[in-house]
């Protein structure tokens, strides 16, 4: 049962996810649209700027689906950290009952809200804005089986608890030149040995021998 609700889930959030990319494709396109439209045509167009408009607020709600599902939004990572790894499951209940919460607002209110407006029509088009307000409802409805799908993965151990764990700072390899050094440094003990002390002993005596040379030795009768 749980396998076939997040096969669901995961059908639905890649519908959400695909169709908040066309919003924002369109909304960015028409945006740059009506740039054209007004600064260089000088002829502004004048239901460019509507469907813009309406296409972002449908790119947002329908994109929240996926952000929750992915585990994408701000959270307090010192709260992960201080508490027992066993307990992170009662946190993240509780996380996912307060979204639950607000997205049933959002459904509630947000369908009563579009269909109070659907005699009301959007400037410049002969359109409902109800088609603008139904992205509330929508996206909540998206968003509301995604955060139970992530919920019910973690309870049965299918995905980790908890945000990812922040990168540890990497220690950068060792270049030619300190592997040298450190070579050279290694091996530079091992170079006082008995035999080299006695050679440099010996022949740090034939030198002081050598300089200090008597001078009655060197006058001849």
């Amino acid at each position: 049962m749980v396998e076939l609700f997040l096969r669901f889930e995961r059908l639905t959030t890649r519908i959400a996810l695909l169709a908040a990319i066309a919003m924002l494709i369109i909304s960015v396109t028409l945006g740059f649209y009506q740039v054209v439209t007004r600064f260089v045509l000088d002829a502004p167009s004048t239901w460019s700027e509507v469907i813009s408009r309406s296409a972002m607020i449908w790119c947002v709600f329908l994109g929240a689906a996926a952000g929750f599902r992915g585990g994408f939004m701000m959270s307090v990572e010192v709260i992960y950290k201080l508490l027992p790894t066993r307990r992170l499951i009662w946190l993240e209940a509780f996380v996912a009952l307060c979204c639950l919460i607000v997205f049933l607002v959002l459904v509630q209110y947000g369908t009563s809200m579009t269909l109070r407006v659907r005699t009301q029509m959007l400037s410049g088009l002969e359109v409902s804005i109800a088609w603008a307000y139904a992205a509330m409802p929508v996206g909540a409805g998206f968003a509301l089986i995604a955060v139970l799908a992530r919920l019910l993965a973690q309870v049965t151990g299918r995905e980790t608890i908890g945000p990812e764990e922040s990168e540890t700072p990497k220690v950068a390899a060792p270049t030619p030149d300190t592997h040298s050094r450190s070579v050279h440094q290694a091996s530079a003990p091992e170079s006082n040995t008995p035999e080299s002390s006695a050679t440099q002993s010996s022949a740090s005596r034939d030198g002081a021998t050598a300089q200090t040379t008597h001078p009655q030795d060197e006058v001849r009768p």
